[in-house]
């Protein structure tokens, strides 16, 4: 068993191989979760008296790693885990054969576009340099939030794995500075403008709810293709216990938490707008059905009333 330092939220340090006292319980009413520290952990610990409401008892083990904790849910020895985004989630299952699935969507953290030699976007001039992340990932979502702010306009279809060359449009023709992402916050005093993860942001110290120009909506691509779930093996989605954890971090209460401790840098992911349009996607077939069917009966009576 591959060695690490697992940290349980109750104070106890498990050092080296992990010991079945942190597996997961029989006890239905005992949730065990594995974990990132921050901000994983942070808000399933207060989540934990929400739960002891509802009759269960969550059991949080922080894992240093990305690896271990799939694992540990793959095997059962634990019920979910919570440090992860679902194109990591898909990889992971593709390359390890497990069976893992999303149980629900918690948060996600925001890219923003930053101030550099300009603070605000209004001041956007011809030629125009801005920073942004050059690896696959990151570059693709600095450029999908340039785009949704009027900066630039990608190919059709170019989605999250856009790269420079995928821009269609530059009616500012503005130069896109590729970096490694831990160099772009250093470079504010030479671009117009940086575009960072919360996580950089913060590093640079930059206040996400209070300096960000623009950042990712939750209704948007990468939000929602980067959200962080709580995962679980398939065909445990739908337990009680599973439903109820899923539930209490999707309270107004922890989305409560999360904006007062992280200032925008961790988001609640709210899939509200997504079941608003299925209604309204809905409510529309409706309307044109009723149409469709008024329509037809003034076409019967017409042809009714010229056959008399």
């Amino acid at each position: 068993m591959k060695k690490l330092v697992a940290a349980v939220l109750t104070g106890v340090l498990v050092a080296g191989t992990l010991s079945t006292g942190v597996y997961a319980k029989d006890d239905d009413k005992t949730i065990t979760v594995a974990a990132s520290a921050t901000p994983h952990a942070e808000i399933l610990e207060e989540a934990k008296p929400l739960l002891e409401k509802e009759g269960y008892e969550l059991e949080v083990t922080v894992f240093d790693d990305y690896v271990r904790p799939n694992e540990v849910v793959e095997s059962g020895e634990f019920d979910a885990n919570y440090f992860q985004h679902i194109p990591y989630l898909d990889q992971f299952n593709e390359e390890k054969g497990t069976h893992l699935v999303n149980a629900g969507g918690i948060h996600y953290e925001p890219f923003g576009i930053y101030p550099g030699t300009k603070d605000s976007l209004d001041d956007l001039e011809d030629g125009d340099s801005i920073a942004v992340p050059n690896d696959t990932t990151n570059e693709a979502r600095a450029l999908l939030l340039l785009q949704d702010n009027g900066i630039i306009t990608l190919k059709d279809g170019a989605g999250l794995n856009a790269t420079v060359k995928d821009i269609e449009e530059n009616p500012h023709n503005v130069e896109i500075v590729e970096l490694e992402a831990a160099q772009v916050a250093r470079v504010t005093g030479e671009t117009a403008y940086v575009v960072l993860n919360g996580n950089y942001a913060l590093e640079a110290g930059f206040s996400v709810g209070k300096d960000a120009l623009a950042y990712e909506k939750s209704d948007s691509e990468a939000a929602k293709t980067y959200v962080n779930v709580i995962a679980v093996k398939e065909g445990n989605e739908n337990s009680d216990k599973i439903k109820a954890l899923v539930d209490v971090l999707k309270s107004d209460e922890i989305k409560d938490f999360i904006n007062e401790k992280y200032d925008g840098a961790v988001i609640p992911f709210d899939d509200s707008a997504d079941a608003e349009e299925t209604v309204a996607e809905e409510t529309d077939s409706k309307d044109e059905a009723k149409e469709d069917a008024t329509e037809e009966n003034a076409e019967t009576t017409e042809t009714a009333e010229d056959a008399e």
